[in-house]
């Protein structure tokens, strides 16, 4: 699908700087599209890694600040990622929307977020900005969890079921969007999440398949 497909349906700031980047959409995010990402739809979206799935939260993230619905967070499971995702939004998205890092404090509710729109953060670090009642929670209207794989984690998943569970009970409008590389039961956390599952195997690397066997690679 050509991006200039969906100019009508995306804010036109929001167009212009992805059409400066990009032609055409990948499998994973035509899917996406088409099972209601722009029409506030959650989705648990199951694709190999680098098959352009951190574009599908944007898509959404973005589409809610601009037209003013409310304020998206993005959850990830490191504070090394945080930091990553943080600086990829800045660079993108300085110009159309106000981003924040919270990975600090945990004993804090960081009052000053009410003024940004796109909040990176981590799991730990969200549950206690929801054990604070940081009051601009209940302004958010995007959550996006990635590697929500990790929700079978024995270490970080129990923290991040709550949270969710929690954000479902307290933003009765939200729109979750769920990524992951990986998820063994998808069908099941996608019924969980009330959301639509999308599937692709694209990728944009071809992925050859071997055996190692005394200093030599036996593809099939």
């Amino acid at each position: 699908m050509e991006l200039k497909l969906i100019k009508e349906k995306i804010p036109k700031e929001l167009y212009d700087i992805l059409g400066k980047e990009i032609t055409d959409l990948r499998p994973s995010q035509e899917k996406s599209i088409k099972k209601g990402l722009l029409d506030g739809k959650n989705l648990l979206v199951c694709t190999p890694t680098a098959s352009g799935k951190t574009l599908i939260a944007e898509l959404a993230a973005l589409k809610s600040i601009i037209e003013k619905k409310g304020k998206a967070i993005y959850i990830v499971p490191l504070k090394a990622l945080a930091s990553e995702k943080y600086r990829d939004f800045k660079r993108r998205y300085d110009k159309i929307a106000k981003i924040a890092l919270s990975i600090g404090d945990i004993d804090s509710s960081d009052p000053y977020l009410a003024d940004y729109d796109l909040i990176v953060t981590t799991s730990e670090k969200l549950d206690s900005l929801t054990r604070h009642h940081a009051a601009w929670l209940s302004n958010v209207s995007v959550v996006i969890v990635d590697e929500i794989h990790l929700l079978n984690d024995t270490e970080r998943g129990p923290t991040l079921e709550i949270l969710l569970t929690i954000l479902k009970q307290l933003l009765k409008n939200v729109q979750i969007i769920g990524l992951s590389a990986t998820i063994g039961n998808a069908e099941e956390l996608a019924e969980w999440l009330n959301a639509d599952l999308v599937v692709d195997e694209w990728r944009p690397v071809k992925l050859h398949k071997g055996v190692y066997l005394e200093g030599k690679i036996d593809f099939y």
